[in-house]
């Protein structure tokens, strides 16, 4: 008989520390060890429980973290690593142990570390006299640790002697109640709310000097209810730690009370040290809230607090690189002005091996396994709908995901899961009217199936709900271990617990897993603005995403379901709408291109600064830069670096006058490079002409009608950066004309462009238009993977594969990003692209035959040495409104859920 959950949960955590000591352990020993306390009658699971135990213990002891980057400015000593030996690590050593036997990997325990002994280097020694501020920054990943990673810098800091740490966490109490939960069990040891109650966290280990919350996990600062009003930071003998919210009165409350009791006649200084953590740091800065006035008084009290004191570190941590702190549009001066700018140093954080991210789900094969499309809410549930649109019923795909969840439920039960904290997410409105109606929905399908799980079971080939729940399992889960019948058999089990709670500024939706600690949360948490930042929905296993927002920081943030799937990530399932999907692919890369950017900057010994203008020009922030400014402008310049990066024309104009004459200036090209050089050898479809002239592409491009949706490959700034490159790096070009060797009858041939060639054939995405524009497939993206390789020598290919594999993890399948070949380019690429669209009911009809080329270009630029030299794009209103649906109804320092 298998034991309960709780007891192979229990013997779990008495293994894995004794285990993790062990010098070697290798399966004999992980195995030994497990049979050995397994003999005690508390502790007896049966055999297939103990190895399925081993097997998980050995998949821990394989993950591991490798060390990010970090840029600083020049000159800073890190004093922490000569210090270590005088200070006494107790907040370190007691959560380092409570991470310990929460079953943190080995090797991930000892980056970490690593890495938070070189952010508290990177900070100023609290012990050092005289005034002194420093400013940095940590770039994590979504839902990838950052909390864990803060925690752990927060006890060193506090071991080396900061006195007070304020930590601001998001601008809902959701929020800031969950993270002030984190902080209790992994600082103070106790329950912030409840302090007569037994230790908790790290407070089972030790309650040497414990430290001092003025906040709760119900309750933000309040001068007047912290009972301590009087209290003075610097004859504290133990260190005081805050979570509030990211609110001005909150904000101004604390300063008033700092005011009041902790400066004096003498200075109208804090003398205590002070040490600031800013999550959501991208979520603080000037420009990111739809109301004029609220971020700049917000950014204001920030820098009104640090000013208070004269020794102060403020670290802001976000996972969102194209955070507005960088992108400033105006001036380099404006951007180092600015108080929060991480003038003094930036980490990014590598996440361990088992993360469960963009890149992985959205850039892998196996990870796409995971996506589901979302094609049939139409009317039902638009995407895009006012605040008083009635919810009559729920599209096919969302009962699809409910269902999902509840076998994947079923499924985590079989595995000894069943007491494990479960969610489902159901992000499809930015209203709280709508997001109700959505959960009472939600609420009446899940107690349908809960009564026909209770009452016709037997009946499955006649009742609807269970044969449709068969189904799901069929078509999810089918190829897993557990057949039709042991699923069968824990359905209710399965069902009964799970509630349906709305999560939002106005809702009552209890995610107190705290609480539910015995047996589980099972939730499905229907709400917007608070499910997109910050909050951890435990135990994530599906997700419904039905929303518009192409707002890089802002979607990244969304995506609630990266994180940690230990023994059920196969179980996970997305649904989203398909262009949602290639929006998440383009982003997921640009990250990665400026992580890998990060590291270049590391041994390049570049600065924050640097790294804040790569940021400012790269083509990304134009999103960024562009939702900031249309609020108080009609039109902006925006300017965007151009070196090393990969410019096409996605958007393509239908206008047939204009494919025509897109189609007559490739041939000219053609012509000009034929009668110049002749025909090149044919490589894989493809011609490739080198030594190129300039000026014969920047006629091309001149010439080229370009969609204003592609607004990138916008002719002017295109052209006249190429000119300002062609006394230099810029003055020679590769031009290929990109084919395909082979096609069927029904391939569309470009032979009047005098070359025997086979179009490349490309579905046109679903947003195309048309009459007005052709949208080159979902992602955004002409070009198929691999292109930039064209024009490389293969030596210089496999020098770029082997630096990429060093920056990468050994257990990593390899995907090779075309940016690696970009980057050892020795000319710049354009590429022609005569392409055959089609619709998706085109390409599945054997017997159409396609009539008209449809010219595309690509440019893949080397990295200039006039790297930041930028073009300028003009952008205004009716553009924004046209292509991306308005004044950003996304930005994060909206109420989005205010009804």
């Amino acid at each position: 008989m298998p034991s309960d959950n709780l007891t192979l949960e229990l013997l779990r955590s008495v293994v894995r520390p004794v285990i993790a000591k062990a010098a070697l352990p290798s399966p004999d020993v992980i195995r030994q060890t497990i049979d050995e306390f397994r003999g005690l009658p508390s502790l007896a699971v049966s055999d297939e429980e103990a190895e399925q135990l081993a097997r998980d213990i050995e998949s821990q002891l394989e993950i591991n973290m490798t060390l990010g980057s970090v840029i600083q400015e020049q000159g800073f000593v890190e004093w922490y690593p000569a210090a270590k030996a005088g200070i006494d690590p107790i907040y370190w050593e007691r959560y380092r142990i409570l991470l310990e036997q929460k079953g943190f990997a080995p090797q991930v325990l000892a980056t970490l570390d690593q890495v938070t002994d070189r952010i508290t280097g990177l900070l100023e020694n609290p012990n050092r006299d005289g005034p002194w501020d420093r400013r940095g920054m940590v770039v994590g990943h979504v839902q990838s640790g950052k909390t864990a990673n803060y925690t752990g810098l927060i006890c060193k800091a506090a071991d080396a002697g900061y006195k007070l740490i304020v930590v601001i966490a998001g601008i809902h109490n959701n929020l800031r109640n969950q993270t002030q939960q984190r902080i209790d069990e992994g600082f103070v040891g106790r329950d912030s709310s409840h302090p007569k109650r037994p230790p908790i966290g790290v407070g089972k280990f030790s309650r040497q000097s414990t430290p001092i919350t003025l906040t709760t996990a119900t309750s933000d600062f309040n001068a007047a209810g912290a009972g301590i009003a009087g209290m003075e930071l610097k004859a504290s003998t133990v260190p005081v730690v805050l979570v509030i919210k990211k609110n001005s009165n909150t904000l101004k409350n604390l300063i008033t009370w700092l005011k009041a009791h902790n400066t004096g006649l003498m200075s109208e200084f804090v003398d205590a040290p002070m040490l600031l953590i800013d999550d959501e740091a991208d979520n603080a800065s000037i420009n990111t809230s739809a109301n004029p006035g609220e971020a700049p008084r917000i950014n204001a009290l920030i820098r009104e607090l640090l000013n208070l004191f004269r020794r102060k570190c403020y670290v802001g941590y976000t996972a969102t690189p194209f955070a507005n702190i960088f992108v400033d549009p105006d001036t380099e001066h404006d951007m180092l002005k600015a108080d929060l700018f991480p003038r003094d140093f930036i980490i990014t954080l590598d996440p361990p091996t088992n993360y469960f991210g963009a890149a992985k789900i959205f850039q892998t094969d196996e990870g796409k396994a995971h996506l589901r499309d979302i094609d049939d809410n139409g009317d039902i549930l638009p995407i895009v709908h006012k605040i008083d649109f009635r919810v009559v019923d729920l599209p096919e795909t969302l009962l699809e995901a409910v269902r999902t969840f509840v076998v994947a439920r079923a499924i985590r039960i079989l595995r000894g899961q069943g007491r494990a904290h479960t969610s489902m997410l159901v992000n499809a409105s930015r209203f709280t009217n709508v997001q109700k109606q959505l959960r009472n929905h939600i609420h009446e399908y899940v107690k349908k199936l809960e009564r026909a799980i209770r009452y016709e079971a037997a009946m499955e080939d006649t009742s609807p709900h269970i044969l449709a729940l068969k189904q799901t399992w069929k078509k999810e889960y089918g190829g897993l271990e557990f057949s039709w019948k042991n699923i069968k058999g824990v359905l209710l089990e399965s069902i009964a617990p799970i509630q349906v709670v709305e999560v939002n500024s106005g809702s009552a939706g209890n995610l107190d897993y705290a609480d539910h600690a015995e047996n589980g949360l099972q939730v499905i948490a229907v709400g917007g603005f608070s499910l997109s930042r910050g909050l951890t929905l435990e135990g994530l296993t599906v997700s419904y995403f039905l929303r518009n927002s192409i707002m890089y920081d802002t979607l990244l943030q969304m995506g609630r379901w990266f994180g940690y799937r230990p023994g059920y990530e196969d179980l996970c399932r997305i649904w989203m709408p398909v262009e949602a999907q290639g929006w998440y692919e383009h982003i997921s890369e640009s990250i990665d291109e400026l992580r890998d950017e990060m590291r270049r900057m590391e041994q390049a010994k570049l600065t924050p600064k640097d790294f804040g203008l790569k940021v400012r020009s790269h083509p990304d922030s134009l999103i960024v830069t562009a939702r900031n400014k249309m609020r108080t402008a009609e039109s902006v310049n925006v300017s965007i670096g151009l070196s090393n990066e990969f410019i096409e024309t996605y958007a393509l104009s239908a206008n047939p006058d204009h494919v025509t004459a897109n189609f007559n200036s490739a041939k000219d090209l053609v012509a000009t490079l034929v009668s110049r050089s002749g025909v090149p050898e044919r490589n894989r479809g493809n011609y490739l002409w080198t030594d190129v002239p300039a000026d014969d592409v920047v006629l091309f491009i001149e010439r080229f009608i370009n969609h204003q949706r592609s607004l990138h490959t916008s002719s002017k700034p295109v052209a006249d950066f190429i000119r300002a490159g062609m006394s230099g790096e810029l003055s020679s070009w590769d031009v290929a004309v990109v084919g395909r060797n082979t096609g069927s009858t029904d391939v569309l041939k470009a032979d009047e462009l005098g070359l025997e060639l086979y179009c490349q054939e490309r579905t046109l995405g679903k947003a195309w238009r048309a009459g007005d524009f052709y949208l080159v497939g979902n992602k955004s993206r002409v070009s198929s993977r691999g292109i930039e390789r064209i024009g490389i020598s293969e030596e210089m290919q496999r020098s770029a594969e082997e630096s990429y594999r060093q920056g990468k993890s050994g257990s990593e399948p390899i995907n090779y990003p075309d940016r690696i070949f970009r980057d050892v380019r020795q000319r710049p690429l354009l590429l022609i692209q005569p392409l055959d669209l089609r619709t998706d009911e085109e390409s599945r009809d054997p017997q159409r035959v396609s009539q008209v080329a449809v010219i595309a270009w690509s440019i893949s630029f080397p990295r200039t040495k006039f790297e930041h030299r930028a073009a300028t794009y003009a952008v205004n209103r009716t553009w924004w409104r046209e292509y991306f649906g308005g004044d950003s109804d996304e930005d994060e320092g909206a109420s989005d859920e205010a009804a």
